[in-house]
């Protein structure tokens, strides 16, 4: 009995393994150092980000988003029939400069791991729908970073959930 007890024991703990081994990300390389980054900033503000990484499927540039005069898309998340972003897609044509690419990411990761709407149409910040200019922003790019993480939705429920604690004992 005990010996049978022992073989599933060890059946079951492999078939757990097996599915953990399942969860994965694919990342394109040329997004990851800027992913590393923006995880950096995460952890400077105590926003945790490993559980909704392995949400998503695939962090990728792609060739297929709309490139075209009216109608440039230079990042998009897509999300599954659920609804829950599941991808975070990225225009090659953004990686025609470094500086438009690293706000172009931060944009889409803060759509997922800050839980991010726009902030405005066009007001040179890193979460406007559009930007007159990437390159302003890139030159302010502490402050836009610093903007971007104490106001994101997340960022704001912590330091709320927070506060309501500590006040629960005054």
């Amino acid at each position: 009995m005990r010996k049978h007890l022992s073989v599933f024991f060890v059946f079951i703990l492999s078939v757990t393994s097996y599915l953990q081994a399942q969860k994965s990300v694919d990342i394109d390389g040329r997004l990851q150092p800027i992913l590393n980054d923006f995880f950096k900033e995460c952890k400077k503000y105590g926003i945790e980000y490993h559980s909704k990484l392995f949400e998503l499927q695939n962090i990728d540039i792609v060739n297929n988003l709309p490139l075209e005069e009216g109608n440039t898309v230079l990042g998009k998340v897509s999300r599954n029939e659920a609804g829950t972003i599941d991808e975070i897609l990225i225009n090659w044509a953004a990686m025609l400069d470094p500086e438009i690419l690293k706000v172009v990411a931060f944009h889409e990761f803060a759509h997922h791991f800050l839980d991010y709407k726009h902030t405005c149409q066009d007001c040179n910040e890193i979460m406007a729908v559009t930007n007159t200019s990437y390159f302003n922003i890139a030159k302010d790019w502490e402050n836009q970073v610093e903007n971007l993480f104490t106001t994101s939705p997340i960022y704001l429920a912590n330091k709320e959930a927070h506060t309501v604690a500590v006040n629960t004992y005054e």
